[in-house]
């Protein structure tokens, strides 16, 4: 038994700093960090950062670009990510007029979202980036005004990505003309047998995370909704049980290297646009390699995304506790709503075989 025990804890080390193989085109992390940062750069030069990071969260839809299919459904998935990354600014923003109506609201959505990705087979990262989004806004002061403008802001970086996408994949059709490559994928592929209980935990454990949150009159509760959502991204309870690990170890180390950024980095709003650049070029070589190497500099990059308008930015010591303790609420949330997800995953995959059984007889 004790033989076991340190074996696997061997084993778990041992997977902690091992690099995984990706077939992933090293021009991808310089793609996303140039969508990332343009938008960046261009509200740097007007003097308004507020505008460019609201903008910058639109280039984050190059993520979604496809690594295979035909030109035309590459395009396509990006323009129709785009449109969902708008709605879920536009949603979180409309709903952000009452704490508790939006928890109500951020549930719903969240349930929606996954049923969707989960209906038409999404790839990854699914319905994460869309619950990110709506998590952020929902939680922001409600501004009746300033909706149109926020909107219009995530259209705007939503489009500068497309056109980086269109033009990355232009001077790569030759490449792949010439290599043959002639696999077809379509946009969406139609899941009949979607299930809709999957979705409904998730929706649950976002609205419950929210909640958590709002009980605690937190000043900025999303982080403990996007924790527990990227924990629930896990594909196997063995999968939500690792990244829960890794994301709570990745976050503790992560915090430390925020807190020498502040400590010891004069932040002027261009030494912050240059961090998130950098940061987001690193975040996209090492995710999908090692994700708890990556989550080390995802903690910073978020936290400057996030906070780079916040007066609690000024003082680093009580920004990065507070921060700490979210992400780790939220990551043990995730853990449990990941074994619950897992086991209706079980119940679910197995109804359908005894449909096709019973369909074939």
């Amino acid at each position: 038994m004790k033989r076991n025990m340190n074996s696997s804890i061997t084993k778990e080390i041992r997977l902690l700093f091992a690099l995984k193989s990706s077939e992933n085109k090293w021009q991808k992390p310089i793609l996303t960090a140039i969508s990332i940062g343009l938008p960046l750069l261009i509200g740097l030069y007007f003097d308004n950062l507020k505008y460019g990071l609201t903008a910058c969260l639109g280039g984050l839809i190059i993520i979604y670009l496809p690594e295979t299919g035909s030109f035309t459904n590459r395009i396509l998935t990006l323009l129709v990510c785009s449109f969902g990354f708008m709605v879920s600014t536009a949603f979180g923003l409309l709903f952000s007029f009452d704490p508790w109506v939006s928890v109500i609201a951020f549930g719903l959505f969240s349930m929606t979202v996954h049923w969707i990705v989960l209906f038409y087979k999404t790839s990854p990262p699914g319905s994460f980036f869309f619950i990110l989004i709506a998590a952020m806004t929902i939680c922001q002061p409600f501004d009746l005004g300033s909706i149109p403008i926020k909107i219009g802001l995530m259209g705007l970086g939503t489009m500068l990505a497309c056109i980086f996408a269109l033009v990355y994949l232009l001077i790569l059709s030759q490449k792949e003309k010439q290599s043959n490559t002639k696999t077809i994928k379509p946009i969406f592929e139609r899941n009949t047998y979607a299930d809709i209980w999957e979705a409904l935990i998730v929706g649950i454990f976002m609205l419950s995370s929210l909640a958590i949150g709002n009980l605690l009159k937190l000043d900025n509760p999303y982080w403990i909704p996007i924790s527990c959502a990227a924990v629930m991204q896990g594909a196997s309870l063995y999968h939500i049980r690792q990244r829960t690990f890794q994301r709570i170890l990745g976050t503790f180390v992560g915090l430390g290297l925020t807190w020498c950024l502040f400590n010891f980095i004069n932040y002027t709003p261009l030494s912050i646009c240059i961090s998130i650049i950098v940061l987001q070029l690193i975040i996209e070589m090492l995710v999908v390699k090692q994700y708890a190497f990556a989550v080390v500099f995802i903690t910073p990059f978020t936290v400057l995304l996030n906070e780079a308008a916040n007066p609690i930015f000024s003082t680093p010591d009580t920004l990065i506790a507070l921060r700490f303790w979210e992400i780790v609420m939220g990551s043990i949330l995730g853990a449990l709503g990941g074994w619950v997800l897992h086991k209706e995953k079980i119940r679910y995959a197995s109804i359908n075989q005894l449909e096709k059984i019973v369909k074939r007889h």
